[in-house]
Parts: structure tokens; sequence; C-alpha cells
């Protein structure tokens, strides 16, 4: 099978490794890809946010299925379009896509549908929401409604630093017409988990448990990002929380989808918040998370193209999906000055001293001009992952891995893997 991957960082390169492996494939392709991508993928210079043009290349190349990475792409309908051309196609349609790209439509599909989460108001009108500063107290979190990159949700821990993002958010447009709406929400104490889940129009199907690191420093502290690193399985899962998970969280977003009519077809992501009181919702993303796909997909052991196929056939029910025992580890390698502005182009150095089991997927980089060095292209650059029999290994292989890459201005959280105490 001829396959297309939209877009080009961890997360697709990550699933392209994994692709590599089905005795299905016979051609891989990704648009734009990077310098890791480049090595086991034909990449094609086309953006992401290309919808026509992406739609060309599967038309005209013939592309037995198109899996659709990032966000962007998705809120803009790639996959209504290159259903309408007749290609077959890993991802949501535009309509299902509103439940990652407004934070206030998937706010009201959870209320609606009475699935635990933080209690919220939304505002579209910056005076009003002065006045409605600490409405829930502090710390007090505010949340662009559309897409950011991950970084949209600020939580302010006083009256002035609210006031402050207020105005960076509503007045500034920092985050461009992704703040002319803002969702307020309560602070949920507890500790942040992550469940990814293929899902068809007749099933939902969760992935193993992973945990990521959402702010830039150690100790959660600094700025929300991306993600700074993942592992996978979560420590913090056990039997009795996934089975309250499957019954008060999956069970009603399935039942959800089917009465609002959203025939969602490929991953959901979905951040939750472990409280005292039980998980509650976070946020939903509508594909692969960034870098959990890096610690979950080494743990996979079924066909990738398979399940893809499962799910573009609405067969998911019917598939297998096996998992290895081994636990993983990512560390995310990012640029100095991440997730602000940070300076590219700068060399990578080490990358042939890791081991031969550990796993290293590119994000930001690529080629310099003429010649087979690696530069840094964007904020998270790399993305070292290990397996280990236990948590410690695998967290132990992947920091040492992690220390032999070098590059002006790198930085990484030491911390991640660590469960944090509450």
């Amino acid at each position: 099978m001829k396959v297309l991957i939209v877009g080009g960082g961890g997360r697709e390169h990550a699933i392209a490794w994994k692709l590599r492996q089905s005795p299905r494939l016979t051609e891989l392709y990704c648009a734009p890809g990077n310098a890791g991508i480049s090595e086991i993928a034909v990449c094609v210079d086309i953006r992401a946010d290309d919808v026509r043009g992406l739609t060309d290349f599967a038309s005209e190349n013939l592309m037995d299925l198109v899996v659709i990475g990032p966000e962007t792409p998705l809120a803009m309908g790639l996959t209504d379009m290159l259903t309408d051309a007749g290609i077959r196609v890993f991802g949501p349609n535009i309509k299902c896509a509103r439940l990652e790209a407004s934070k206030s439509f998937t706010k009201q599909f959870l209320e609606r549908h009475g699935i635990p989460t933080a209690r919220h108001m939304i505002f579209h009108d910056k005076d009003e929401l002065l006045d409605h500063v600490g409405q829930f107290g502090f710390p007090m979190v505010l949340k662009a409604d559309g897409l950011a990159a991950g970084k949209g949700v600020i939580i302010a821990e006083t009256a002035a630093e609210a006031r402050d993002a207020i105005e960076d958010m509503m007045g500034r447009r920092v985050f461009g017409a992704a703040g002319d709406t803002v969702v307020v929400e309560e602070y949920l104490e507890g500790i942040e988990a992550s469940m990814l889940c293929f899902v068809d129009g007749s099933t939902i199907v969760p992935m193993e448990s992973v945990q990521d690191y959402k702010r830039a420093f150690d100790g959660d502290k600094g700025l929300n990002t991306g993600g700074m690193g993942s592992y996978s399985p979560s420590l913090i899962f056990d039997e009795t929380l996934e089975d309250e998970i499957r019954e008060k969280i999956l069970a009603p977003i399935y039942e959800g989808f089917k009465a609002d009519g959203l025939d969602f077809r490929g991953v959901l992501f979905i951040g939750l918040m472990i409280t005292d009181d039980g998980p509650k919702v976070i946020e939903f993303n509508n594909r692969f998370g960034d870098p959990e796909t890096q610690a979950v997909l080494p743990r996979l052991r079924s066909d990738l193209l398979d399940i893809f196929l499962a799910v573009t056939n609405d067969r998911l029910a019917g598939a297998e999906l096996r998992w290895s025992g081994m636990r993983s580890v990512c560390v995310v390698l990012a640029a100095g000055g991440y997730p602000g502005d940070c300076e590219k182009g700068k060399l990578i150095n080490g990358l042939a001293l890791t081991d031969d089991d550990a796993l290293v997927f590119h994000a930001g980089t690529a080629f310099g001009s003429g010649s087979h060095d690696v530069f840094t292209a964007g904020g998270r650059v790399l993305g070292v992952t290990a397996l280990g029999a236990t948590h410690e290994e695998a967290r132990e292989k992947a920091y040492a891995n992690a220390a032999r890459i070098r590059f002006d201005g790198m930085q990484y959280r030491r911390d991640i893997g660590i469960l944090k105490e509450v």
C-alpha cells in the first residue's frame, strides 16, 4: 500500500517508524517531513496546512491511505477534501475536529453529556472577562479557545497575572484569532494523565496509558509547551482507575458522539486530571499526541497499518491490539528559549553516538544546504525514547542517550518519569 503521512514532527516520525514495520506497506511518503523522517520515507515539499496541495498530491500519486498528524489540517477540512476525492484517510472530519479546534465547543459537549470536567465560563469580550478575574479563585486557568500549538493555556497565580494574560490573549492577540474567545476554568488539583483512543463509527478502544509533561521546566515550572517528555504506562493507572475512566468518560463520550451526529474516525486524545473526586477531562485532541506517541507506539506490537485500515473500514471492534510489557520513557530535547522565541540552524552533534536500541525521533530538524549534517529547525528538536524491562531502566537509558546529543542552547527536563506527589 502507498501511504502519505501529513506533518513533520516527532509524532509523524514515530508513526512513520511504526508503519515501516508493516509487511503491507510498499511506499511511504511524508509532507513535509524532516531530516529524520527522510531516512525512512520520501519527503514531499508540501506544507501541512496546504490542504489543496496535499489533496492534489494524494490524488495524482494514487495514495491508498493518508494519515493526518497535526491538528491544523484537520481543522481546515483536509479529511473532508480527501474523502470527496475518493481517498481513504485516517483522521476525523472538520465537524469532529472542532473538539480540538474550539475549547468552548468541547466544554459544552462535556457538560451536555455529563462527562466530568472542571467548572468553566466562556467569554467573548475582554472587559467582561476582566470583570470576572478570580471567578473560580486562584490559580486561574485561562484558555484561548482556538488552536495555539499547545501554548494557549495560561495558569495565572494572581489577579495581576490574570489581567496580563487577558491583555495578551484578547488585547495584544498573541495567539491571533485563537484568543478572541477565552475559556476560564477552575484550577484542578491532581495528577495529569493522558489516554489515547482509536475510534471508528462503532467503537472506542483505548491504547496503553501514557503520561506527558507540559510545562517547560523541572517541577512543572514555566510556560506550557507542546510537551517536554512522556512515559508509558502511566504509574498512576491501575485496573480500578481504568474501569472508572471507561464507565464515566469513555462510554458517555461515545454515546455523546452518536447523539450529536459526530462520526469520529481516528485518534481521540483525552487529557485527564486525576483528582480526589476521580478523573476529569481537561481537553480533547483529535490526533496522536506529541510526545505521547513517541512513548506509546514503541510498545505497540500490532501492525499499525492494519489498525488504521480497521478504523477507516469501521472494523475496529475486530482488530487486535497487542502491547509489549516493556516500559518506555521519552525525553524531548528543545531549543534554547522554547516555548518562546528560539534560534534555529544550530548544528546537532552526537546522533550517531546513541545506542542501537534507543529511538531518536526528529521533530524540528533539517539537513544543511548541500550536506548530511543535521541542524535545528524548530522549538522541540528531538525526542529520545528508550525501552526497559522496568520503568527505572527505561528512564536511565533515555537520559543516558539524551546526554550524548549536543547543540547550542539545548535544554531538556531532568524529571521526566518521576511521579509528581500531590
